[in-house]
C-alpha cells in the first residue's frame, strides 16, 4: 500500500517527462538560456539499435538546467531504471543502470571512454553539466559497437555544437551561503568552421547537515566535517564541416578537482570504519583529455567515424592521523599518487549498400596505463591492451518489422605488473596472466504496430573484463592477487512498449531480466586473515520499469517514471546485494503561471537498500524539491529554489548521512 500512495503522489505532484528523439527523454520546456542549444551529433555514439529500442533514455541540457542538476550523477537520477549510489568512504558519485554499477556500464564523453584505469570507477560528481548538450544512456541491449564491458549499458555525455555566428551564456551563483558556481559557453558556427569553449567552477566548503542528524563522534551536524570540494572544468572544440555528410573535429577538455571525505557517523558495529575511522583528504583530482573525432562519408551509402584520444588522470589521496587533518605519524597515515594515462581509439563503417541492411563494423583499441606510489616508495607500473571486434545489422524486414543482430569479439592481454616488496626493497613482476577472451551478442526485434505505437523484444550477451584492482590489489594487505579472473557474463532479456496518443500524452513500459555469471566477489579466508576477488557468484536481476508524460496545456507539464528491481544472490543468499532501492518513484511539475517565468517541483522517492553485503540497511526517504525561474530581461533571467524541502535526514551508505534543506540562487545570461 505504502508503494501505491507514493506512486500516485508523484503522479499528482510532478514533472514532465518528455519525449522527442529517443524513449524515456527529460526534454523539459526549455529554459531561454539554453534555448539555441545544439547536439553535438559527432560526439553521439549513432548506434542502429538506438533508433529503434525504445528503452534508450535521454536528458537534455534543458532538462538538467531546470532541473539545478549540476552533477552527471544527479542529473541521470532522473530517469527510469537508474539509481543514485556513493561510496561513502571515498565520498564518490555514482549511479547503477538495472542493477548495474559503473564498472559494468561504461561512461563516455562524445564516444571516448572515461575512467579510472585501475578500479574502472568513474566518480560521476567529479563531471559537471554544465557543458553538456545531452546525456544518452542505453540499458541492457546496449550494441555491441560500443566496444568491451558494456555488461549492463552504456552512458554517453554529448558536448555543444554551435548554431549561430556567435552565442554565448553562462550563469553565476551560490548554494546556501558557502558555495559556489559559475560557468560560461561561447561558440561560433562559420559555416564550415565552428568553435565551442567552455569554463565551469564549483565550489563549497561544506555541505549542511539536516536538522534531524543525531550528533556523532566526528559529527556535531551543522556543517558536515571534511565535506569540501572544488571542481573546475575547461572545454575547447574546433571543426570543420566541409559539407553536410563529413565533419573533422579536435577536442580538448581539463578537469582539476578537490574534495575531502567525511568521517563515518553510524552506529554499526560489524562496520570496521567505526573503530578505526579514515581522515581522508584528495588534494587533487585531475583530468586531462585529448581527442579527435570525424565523419568521411564516400557517398549517401557509405562512411567511416574516427575516434582517436589520450587522456591524463592523475590522483592523490592523503590520509592523517585524526580529524585534525594535520600530522601523520600512524601506521593507518600515507600520501598516495596515481599517475594514469589511457590512449585508445575506434574506427567504424557503415554501409546500407545492401537493400534492406544497414551494416556496421567497429574496431577498438586501447592501452591503459597504471602508475602509482606511496610517499618512499617506488613507482609501480601496470598495462592492459584491449581489442575489441563488432558487427551490427539492422534489416528491415517489412515496413513495420526491423531486427537487429550483432556480434563482437573482446581480449584484453595484461602487459605489465609489478609489486613491490617493502622488506627487500625490490620490485618484482607478477606471474604472467593468461590472456582474457569475450564473445558478445546481441538480437532486437521491434515492431511498429501502428503510428506512435511500437513494441520490442531484446537479447544480449554481454561480458565486463576485471579490472587492474581486481586482479592484483593486496587492498592494503587484506586480500590476495588473482590475476587469472575471468570476465563476468549477463545474458539480457527485455520486452518493451511506447505509445503517444494525441500529442499529450506518452506511455512506456519495459520488463527486464538479467542473469550473471562468474561475478567477480569477494571471497573471506581464503587463507586467515585474507581474502581474495575470484569468479564464485550468479546472480539474477528482474524489474520493470515505466514512465509517463502529459502534456496538460502550454502552461502545465507533468510526468512520472517508476522502476522495480530485485536482485539475487543464487549462489550465496545470505551476502546481499547493495546500493539499490527495489522500488524508486520520480516525477515532476512545470507550470508557467506567467510570461517568462516558470515554476517547477519535483519529488523522488527511494526504498529501503542494503549498505553492505552481512544486512545493514538505510531506511527509505522521500525528497521533495522546489524552484523558480523568471526572465527579468531580454538575455538575463533569475533562479531560485529549495532542494530537501523538508529537510530529510537520509543517507545512501550508512553511516555517510546526505546532505539537509538548500537552497540556490543563479542569474543566467545569454544571447540565443
Amino acid at each position: 500500500m505504502k508503494i501505491i500512495v507514493q506512486f500516485f503522489l508523484a503522479v499528482c505532484l510532478l514533472p514532465r517527462v518528455g519525449f522527442t528523439q529517443q524513449q524515456d527523454t527529460l526534454n523539459h520546456p526549455k529554459p531561454d538560456s539554453v534555448s539555441g542549444v545544439k547536439i553535438f551529433e559527432l560526439g553521439e555514439i549513432t548506434i542502429t539499435a538506438s533508433m529503434h529500442n525504445q528503452m534508450v533514455g535521454r536528458i537534455s541540457s534543458a532538462g538538467m538546467e531546470s532541473n539545478n542538476k549540476m552533477e552527471v550523477s544527479r542529473a541521470l537520477n532522473m530517469l527510469s531504471g537508474i539509481s543514485l549510489t556513493a561510496s561513502g568512504p571515498r565520498n564518490e558519485s555514482m549511479v547503477t543502470v538495472r542493477g548495474f554499477d559503473v564498472r559494468q556500464v561504461p561512461v563516455y564523453m562524445d564516444g571516448i571512454p572515461v575512467y579510472v584505469p585501475f578500479d574502472g570507477y568513474v566518480d560521476l560528481a567529479r563531471f559537471t553539466t554544465f557543458d553538456l548538450s545531452a546525456i544518452d544512456v542505453s540499458k541492457g541491449f546496449s550494441s555491441v559497437l560500443y566496444g568491451p564491458n558494456s555488461l549492463g549499458g552504456a552512458i554517453n555525455l554529448v558536448s555543444r555544437k554551435p548554431v549561430e555566428k556567435f552565442e554565448f551564456d553562462g550563469s553565476a551563483g551560490m548554494i546556501n551561503t558557502n558555495g559556489y558556481k559559475g560557468n560560461v559557453n561561447v561558440g561560433s558556427n562559420q559555416g564550415k568552421f565552428y568553435i565551442q569553449g567552455g569554463y565551469s567552477y564549483l565550489h563549497r566548503n561544506a555541505y549542511r547537515m539536516s536538522t534531524h542528524f543525531t550528533p556523532a563522534k566526528y559529527e556535531d551536524g551543522k556543517e558536515r566535517d571534511n565535506s569540501y570540494r572544488t571542481d573546475q572544468k575547461y572545454h575547447l572544440k574546433i571543426g570543420w564541416t566541409p559539407n553536410e555528410n563529413n565533419e573533422y573535429m579536435l577536442g580538448y577538455i581539463n578537469q582539476q578537482g578537490k574534495k575531502g571525505t567525511p568521517v563515518y557517523s553510524g552506529t554499526d558495529t560489524l562496520n570496521s570504519l567505526l573503530k578505526k575511522p579514515r581522515f581522508w583528504q584528495w588534494p587533487a583530482w585531475n583530468k586531462e583529455t585529448y581527442y579527435f573525432i570525424s565523419k568521411t562519408s564516400f557517398n549517401n551509402k557509405n562512411y567511416i567515424k574516427t575516434r582517436v584520444y589520450y587522456d591524463i588522470f592523475k590522483n592523490s589521496l592523503f590520509s592523517y592521523d585524526d580529524n585534525s587533518y594535520s600530522t601523520m605519524t600512524k601506521p593507518s597515515a600515507f600520501k598516495t599518487w596515481y599517475n594514469d594515462y589511457t590512449f585508445g581509439g575506434s574506427l567504424e563503417y557503415g554501409t546500407a549498400a545492401f537493400k534492406k541492411h544497414n551494416l556496421k563494423f567497429a574496431v577498438h583499441y586501447k592501452k591503459d596505463v597504471h602508475r602509482e606510489n606511496d610517499l618512499g616508495e617506488p613507482v609501480l607500473h601496470f598495462i592492459d591492451n584491449t581489442i575489441t571486434l563488432g558487427a551490427e545489422d539492422s534489416y528491415t524486414i517489412t515496413d513495420k518489422l526491423v531486427i537487429i543482430p550483432g556480434v563482437s569479439f573482446s581480449t584484453r592481454k595484461n602487459i605489465t605488473a609489478e609489486e613491490f616488496n617493502s622488506s627487500s626493497g625490490t620490485i618484482t613482476p607478477f606471474a604472467g596472466a593468461k590472456l582474457s577472451e569475450a564473445y558478445n551478442g546481441q538480437l532486437g526485434l521491434f515492431y511498429t504496430v501502428k503510428e506512435g505505437h511500437k513494441i520490442g523484444a531484446a537479447f544480449s550477451h554481454k561480458t565486463r573484463f576485471a579490472t587492474i584492482k581486481d586482479r592484483y590489489s593486496y587492498r592494503l594487505g587484506t586480500a590476495i592477487p588473482n590475476p587469472d579472473l575471468k570476465p563476468e557474463t549477463a545474458n539480457n532479456y527485455e520486452l518493451n512498449y511506447t505509445g503517444n496518443s494525441l500529442q499529450k500524452i506518452s506511455f512506456q513500459a519495459a520488463v527486464f531480466y538479467s542473469r550473471i555469471t562468474d561475478i567477480i566477489m569477494n571471497i573471506n579466508n581464503v587463507e586467515p586473515g585474507k581474502s581474495q576477488m575470484q569468479n564464485a557468484g550468479k546472480a539474477e536481476y528482474l524489474g520493470m520499469e515505466a514512465t509517463l508524460d502529459y502534456h496538460v496545456s502550454k502552461r502545465t507539464n507533468l510526468g512520472v517514471n517508476y522502476t522495480y528491481i530485485e536482485r539475487k544472490n543464487l549462489t550465496n543468499p545470505t551476502v546481499h546485494f547493495t546500493d539499490v532501492p527495489n522500488t524508486k518513484v520520480f516525477g515532476y511539475i512545470h507550470f508557467k503561471p506567467l510570461k517568462g517565468m516558470r515554476m517547477m517541483t519535483s519529488m523522488e522517492y527511494n526504498a529501503s537498500r542494503f549498505s553492505t553485503s552481512y544486512g545493514a540497511m538505510v531506511g527509505d526517504f522521500t525528497l521533495v524539491n522546489a524552484g523558480v525561474s523568471h526572465k527579468v530581461w531580454k538575455n538575463i533571467s533569475l533562479e531560485a529554489g529549495v532542494n530537501n524541502l523538508f529537510d530529510r535526514n537520509y543517507s545512501l551508505v550508512e553511516g555517510f548521512p546526505e546532505e539537509g534543506r538548500n537552497f540556490y540562487v543563479t542569474l543566467r545570461f545569454f544571447n540565443h
